[in-house]
Order: structure tokens, then sequence, then C-alpha cells
């Protein structure tokens, strides 16, 4: 087992010297078995919310699914039929990988295969790597690793002191692995809330959102958002509606913690000194408020300790490396001739040694136990922790009934309020006028053949002389009673109607089939016999144009009356 591991960590290194013909960066991070098996996970999940609308998979249907990727992607012939979508399934999964700048390690070994990085003795085998991934092969007692041994060999003491173990180097290795790699949506997935911050699934879910919007990394969201907050002037200021304003003070303390850590690194020159540093930086912030007899607090100084061990021997192994490399050969490095080299340099010592030691995590062997990975152990909420699957669900699940944004909705009911406001104004023109109840919709379509009147003399004209239908342009109907009489001589209706009268004189009655009507000369509305004329006001009118000839009443009964010839197309509409 350890000699296979150490193959897969020659194959990592070779990736680490030829990283450009790998990838396009040179801090990208290696996913190992527990993390290539939690990402398919995640992929599963959203495969199955965009054909069936649930984020959600079982854990058979991802053992079935796994089993059956190392096959393909090893080029072994499976024994198992292809699971339902999953092409889809696989290309989300190199789509997680790309978009958090990390390679699994099948890749790296066949590429390193393929390119000749590696010698006949240290290429790996597809069959052994399978095994390997998998966990079909032994692992170590001491590893940590295996969950599954038997509680009668192990007391339950010593497996909840195996899970705090565990958890302390999840967490650690996320730490570190975020800050060398700022694109891990995985690792923040880990961490955002470890300690408590007060950001659990609704604020992940909102980061979440607002990196798919603007497409970039969750981390990247976050600090982004906070510089706008803490720097950014009224024209950069955040919306009053943004929801990532009611996570300000925890993002802050996110954000600022891991600003921390880049400072080490940038700070100090020495990386045995720095990544010491930041592994005391980290271990002070998860056993904050905590006891020191706390199994949690024990747990994360024995692996503080450990990787700070790891850290030492790395440096001095990198350092007889480049002793030996550079025996015959002239001291003058490039680096040491380099245009601001304290600038350029600084901090990518550390960098270095903080891949290394994520590499050699990222080889160990798997979990055994999947069921904990994936879906979390319900020991470990009082720590604030929540399994990837969850965290990665939206709280709500959007199925088309979601209400509307609050400020929309307050929008549409002040556009209703509006349109209220405005239909009466509409109806009070003719309620003055149409008082013996005449439909809204006669009155509508009686309003827009009445807009453009014609001139007052052309309808004096034209009305009294060839009657009210060719008034309208419509023939006649015959069959209205015969109110209006044909036979009774035009011109002398035109003169009734059209004769001048004197100030005081009375309205003239017109005959129609019986009825009495009474009609003022200036068009007024026709009434019946018994209806009460409604009353005038009383105010002096100005005296009669002489050049016109025809009498105009004051301006305060103008008001009162109708345009000339509304009366009589009213009396049409009413026959």
């Amino acid at each position: 087992m350890i000699a296979f591991q150490q193959k897969i960590l020659n194959s990592i290194k070779c990736f680490r010297k030829q990283w450009p013909l790998f990838s396009n960066s040179e801090r990208t991070t290696v996913c190992g078995a527990d993390c290539m098996l939690m990402v398919l996970q995640l992929s599963m999940a959203e495969v199955n919310k965009q054909h069936h609308g649930d984020f959600t998979v079982s854990l058979s249907d991802v053992v079935e699914t796994w089993k059956y990727l190392l096959h393909d992607k090893l080029g072994l012939s499976p024994d198992m039929e292809e699971p339902e979508n999953y092409a889809d399934q696989k290309k989300a999964y190199h789509t997680f990988l790309a978009n958090s700048n990390m390679l699994d390690v099948i890749d790296i070994c066949q590429k390193c295969y393929e390119l000749a990085l590696v010698t006949e003795n240290e290429s790996i085998a597809p069959v052994q790597l399978l095994e390997f991934i998998s966990g079909i092969m032994n692992v170590p007692e001491n590893n940590g690793s295996d969950t599954s041994t038997p509680s009668t060999s192990v007391n339950r003491q010593d497996q909840e002191n195996v899970k705090m173990t565990l958890l302390a180097r999840k967490l650690v290795y996320s730490y570190l692995s975020l800050l060398v790699n700022s694109k891990n949506d995985l690792a923040l997935a880990h961490i955002l809330n470890v300690p408590d911050r007060g950001l659990g699934r609704e604020a992940f879910t909102n980061l979440k959102h607002a990196s798919q919007k603007r497409k970039m990394s969750i981390f990247l969201m976050a600090t982004s958002f906070i510089r706008t907050v803490e720097l950014g002037g009224k024209g950069y200021a955040t919306s009053l509606f943004d929801p990532l304003r009611g996570h300000i003070k925890g993002l802050t303390n996110f954000v600022n913690f891991i600003d921390k850590l880049e400072e080490i690194v940038g700070e100090v020159l020495d990386p045995r000194i720095a990544g010491g540093r930041i592994l005391s930086t980290v271990k002070m912030h998860l056993i904050k408020g905590r006891s020191n007899g706390d199994p949690f607090c024990r747990a994360v100084e024995e692996v503080v300790q450990d990787w700070d061990l790891k850290i030492k021997n790395i440096i001095d192994s990198q350092h007889d490396v480049l002793t030996a490399s550079t025996t015959g050969f002239s001291p003058a490095r490039p680096k040491l001739h380099s245009i601001n080299h304290g600038t350029v340099y600084c901090g990518r010592d550390t960098v270095k040694v903080l891949l290394v030691l994520l590499d050699e995590e990222a080889a160990n062997p798997p979990t055994q136990n999947k069921a904990e990975l994936l879906y979390g152990d319900e020991n470990l909420t009082l720590f604030g922790i929540t399994s990837v699957l969850t965290l990665f669900r939206s709280p709500l699940q959007s199925r088309g009934s979601s209400p509307k944004p609050h400020r929309q909705r307050i929008q549409e009911s002040m556009d209703e309020k509006k349109i209220k406001m405005k239909q009466p104004s509409i109806k009070s023109q003719f309620a003055c006028t149409y008082k013996d109840g005449l439909s809204e919709r006669k009155c509508q379509h009686f309003f827009k053949s009445s807009m453009h009147p014609a001139p007052k003399q052309l309808l004096k004209d034209e009305c009294l002389t060839e009657g009210m239908n060719s008034c309208l342009d419509i023939p006649a109907l015959g069959t209205i009673s015969e109110n209006v009489h044909r036979n009774r001589n035009e011109t002398e209706m035109g003169k009734l109607s059209c004769q001048p009268r004197n100030k005081n004189s009375r309205n003239e009655q017109m005959n129609l089939s019986d009825d009495k009507i009474i009609c003022d000369k200036e068009s007024e509305l026709p009434l019946p016999k018994n209806a009460k004329r409604p009353k005038v006001s009383n105010n002096p009118q100005k005296k009669l144009d002489s050049k016109v000839g025809a009498g105009k009443s004051s301006r305060t009964a103008n008001k009162n009356k109708l345009i000339a010839g509304q009366a009589k197309l009213t009396h049409f509409f009413r026959l």
C-alpha cells in the first residue's frame, strides 16, 4: 500500500514540474478519491434536478455510477449497464472540476503515462488504480480512514476520537486548499460556517446563486461583495434588495480571516516559518471558545502538530534535491537576478510547500464509510457542519409558484390604483349628460363618433335639411315608427328650428309621433314631455354678436351645453 501511494505521489510530482501541460494555473489542486466521489454526487444531483426537478440522489445510485465512472475513465470494460443520464453526469463532473481548478488522480496518472513523464517501473496499471480508489486494497489501521472496524475491538470512545481526527483533518485541509486555490467551491462548503459565523444553508445558497449569475467562484463572489460594502462609494453601493446584505457580518468575518492567512503567505519569506504560522492561526480559529479538554480541540492540535512536522520534512527534502541538482553548475539562479525579487516571488515557495502537503493528503486511501462521507454524521451537527449535498441544495425548491419579489408586488399595486383613479373621471364626463340610463357601451361609442364634430354652421345646414340619418351617413330606418314624419315638409322643420329668437323667448315644440319633445335651439338634450328640465344658472348673458346673428350664452351656461349637433345625434340613438 505505501509503495503504491508513493507511485501516485511520483505522478503528482511530475504533474507539478510540468503543470503547463495539464492546466492553466500553477495552483491547480489534486482531487483525491473522497473528493472525486463527492463531486460525482453533486453532479448527479444537479442532473436529477434538470430532469426531475429535485436536487437529490440516493446512495445506491451514487455507488453504482461511481463504479461505472471508474471503469470508464480507466478504459476497463464494466460488468454493468450504463446508468441513466450517465453522459450528462460525466459532463457535469468534469465541468465542476474545471470550474474549481482541480484535476482528479486518474487524469493525472493517465496524462503522465501518455507524456512519458514517468518510467515503466513507476507507471501504474489501471486495475491497481481501480482497486486503490475503490478501497479494495487493504487499508492500514493507523491511517484512520477505516471506520468499519467492528465495535468489539474498538470501544465507542475510540470511535469518537477517530471521527474527531478525521473532521479536524478535513477542516484544516479545506482551509489550506482554499488558501492555495480560491476557486475550490468544495473546500469552501466545508469551512464557510466552521466555526459558527451564522452562514448556514440560506447564506450558502445566496452566494451560490450570485456566483452563478456573475460566473465566478463562490469565494471570489463573497470577496467582491465585502470589498464593495467596505470600500465602494455611492456609485458602487450594493442594492437594498441584495440577499447577501443579511449576511454581511458572517461574510466579513470569513473573508477577513482568509485575508489574514494570505498576508502571512505574502509577508513571511521563510516557508518553514510561514507554514507553521498559518497552521497555528487556523488552529486558534477553530478552537476559539472551546475548552482545552474538548475532544475536538485535542484532535485539531494533533493534526496541526503532524502537518507542521510534514512541512519541515518537505522543506528539508526540497533543499536536498535542490543541492544535488545544482552541484557542478553556477550558483546563480535565474530568480536571484529577477526584477523585484521580493515582490514577484514573495510567498511562492510557501505556496509550493502547501501544495506538496495537499498532494500527500490527496494520495491517501479513500474512506470506507461512504454514507458518512456523502451525507454527514448526525453527531457533527453540533459543530455547525452540514453535508455538502444539503448545502448545495436550495432551501426553497422553485416549482413555478414562488411569490413575486416584494418590490414588484408594490409596483403592480400602485399601477392598479392609478388605473382605478382614472376610470371615474371618464365616466363623470357622461354622468351629467346621460341621466336617463344609457348603457356605458353606447356612451363610449357615441363619444368616439363625436370626437371631431363638424362645424356648427355645416351641421345646421345639412342636418336640418337632409335629416338625421343623412347627417350620420346611415340609410333611413323605416321601421322606427315613422317618428320623423317623412311626409312633413323638411323646409318647415328647418324654419321651426332655425328661426332667430329673442333673449327671453321660450323653447319651441315639435310633435314627433304624438310625443311632445322640447328642443332648445342651441342643440340641448331633448327631454320627455313629463321630465323636468334641470335648472340653469341665472347669471346675466352677454349680448349677441351682430355679425353672426346667433345668440351665445354666458361662460357658465356654455359649460352646461352640449356640442353642436349632439342633441339630435343622441335623439337618433334613442330611437
